[in-house]
């Protein structure tokens, strides 16, 4: 039990100094619990008051990257430019 509440301290301690905070709140012990793989999977069951959720954005509701320069062409806007530097 004392190792359990000291993994758990010391990741959520982590995730306060991450925030730039001087004190564990329930989101940092969130926070901490869920970005655990055993931690999570031991927990998976409890909610934790005040702890909000994971933030997590599916990738579907992201922009679309615009295209970029076709690779093989020149960068340089000089004409004329060799492709290669051989010395």
């Amino acid at each position: 039990l004392e190792y359990l509440a000291a993994e758990i301290l010391e990741l959520a301690g982590n995730a306060a100094r991450d925030n730039k905070k001087n004190r564990i709140n329930p989101r940092h012990v969130q926070l901490a619990v869920r970005n655990d793989e055993e931690l999570n999977k031991l927990l998976a069951g409890v909610t934790i008051a005040q702890g909000g959720v994971l933030p997590n954005i599916h990738n579907m509701l992201l922009p679309k990257k615009a295209p970029g320069p076709v690779a093989g062409t020149p960068v340089s806007g000089k004409k004329g430019a060799s492709q290669s530097q051989e010395y």
